[in-house]
């Protein structure tokens, strides 16, 4: 086993890890209106065009845009209306020389019509007949067949997260069932002789089971399938079965607590004896979370997959997950086109000092100021989950700063 926490930087660490990180292969017919958040197995190609008509962009009158120019306030143009496009139908007349049709917004435009003119761009002459007060330019305030999307085209490319915005592209396509990604299933051991569950009384000296549902809530957001196993004493038996049974059953293994030095936490030993390789890497040059473990372990007859133990203080055990059980599950997912991770810009209120040669996650507080954003550092231990709480999001002080000034900006990563 590796040298008791030989500290890597947080990269360099998770890159001894991605090998171990295979493609599930595992995917998932859902239906569109399940597939927020969920990830394409596959490119989408459209079934047909979009839109699949030529339709107007505003209420006014379809027309023949060589019939309208040179109209003016002063000098007009004088069309006469051959009747109204019902919505949703095609339309049943076809727009000649000096003829136009009232049309709406969405509206399909019928035959010989190549613009439409604004409907505040006209005035009513006679019976039936429009004065067009504006010239407008072929194609003006329209949309054309396939504008938005081609027939056959890739709209969606494989190993993409679907937004809002994808699954409304998909609605418009008719597209009613998505293949996906299967999520992950990340066993999740709570370990610790002083952990309790929720809904127990709180006796002196134990502590409710945070991490759980802090890393449950982080694992679904990835796009992972949380899968607690329980709160688990401090007894090297009892991990090893319950993290053999975890390996067995699910994609990755996730353990809090137990990770730091002391005689009683035996999670590198366990996570070591589980199967080849083993613990590739124990400790990372970062605050907090020093003592994190990364693994690959392989039970009979199984390829290695991926182990990671975190530490058990609530605000470690989240930063942690952020920097290397996120990246995991989205290489599990297979995600292709990684969006870029929110944030922000603001200007610190307060230094914040920090040691050197180590890279630290500082908790801040955002205001809005004249200038922009301010970040106030939310100071406290990495047992104290109301840090979190009270923070919008996370600064990253690199190992060769020692500390970061009252005034400097900094770019505050975002608590989602």
């Amino acid at each position: 086993m590796p040298e008791f926490l030989h500290l890597l930087p947080p990269k360099e660490a998770l890159e001894r890890l991605f090998p171990y990180l295979d493609l599930q292969s595992q995917t998932e017919l859902v239906e569109l209106g399940d597939a927020l958040g969920r990830i394409t197995a596959a490119a989408i190609l459209a079934p047909h065009a979009l839109p699949s008509f030529a339709r107007s962009t505003v209420d006014g009158y379809a027309v023949m845009a060589a019939d309208t120019y040179g109209a003016s306030d002063s000098m007009p143009a004088y069309l006469k209306i051959l009747g109204e496009v019902p919505m949703g139908t095609s339309p049943s007349f076809q727009v000649k020389k000096t003829t136009c049709a009232s049309i709406h917004t969405g509206g399909m435009l019928p035959i010989g019509a190549d613009a439409v003119v604004m409907l505040e761009n006209t005035q009513s002459a006679l019976a039936q007949e429009v004065e067009i007060l504006r010239a407008v330019a072929e194609g003006e305030n329209t949309l054309q067949v396939g504008e938005d999307v081609m027939v056959g085209q890739e709209v969606i490319p494989k190993g993409i997260l679907l937004r809002p915005a994808e699954v409304g592209g998909l609605a418009a396509l008719g597209i009613t069932q998505v293949k996906v990604r299967c999520r992950p299933r990340v066993a999740i051991l709570s370990t610790g002789d002083e952990i309790i569950p929720l809904g127990t009384s709180l006796e002196p000296g134990k502590v409710f089971d945070v991490n759980t549902y802090t890393l449950s809530t982080l694992i679904s957001r990835a796009g992972g399938e949380p899968v607690p196993m329980g709160i688990l004493p401090d007894k090297a038996d009892s991990l090893a079965l319950c993290a053999a049974q975890a390996l067995q059953t699910c994609n990755m293994v996730v353990i809090t607590a137990g990770s730091s030095a002391s005689a009683r936490d035996l999670t590198a030993q366990v996570i070591d004896e589980l199967g080849k390789p083993g613990v590739l890497v124990h400790g990372v040059n970062v605050r907090p979370g020093k003592p994190t473990i990364l693994a690959a372990c392989a039970l009979p007859g199984q390829t290695p997959k991926p182990v990671i133990g975190l530490p058990g203080n609530p605000v470690s055990a989240y930063v942690i997950a952020c920097l290397f059980v996120v990246p995991a599950i989205k290489a599990l997912l297979g995600i292709l086109h990684e969006a870029p991770r929110p944030s922000v810009e603001a200007r610190l209120t307060l230094n914040v000092p920090s040691e050197a040669g180590r890279e630290e996650w500082v908790p801040v507080r955002l205001t809005k100021s004249r200038s922009g954003w301010d970040a106030e550092p939310v100071f406290g231990k990495s047992n104290l989950i109301f840090t979190l709480v009270r923070a919008h999001g996370l600064v990253c002080i690199p190992p060769d700063a020692t500390g970061l000034n009252v005034g400097e900006s900094v770019e505050v990563y975002l608590i989602e």
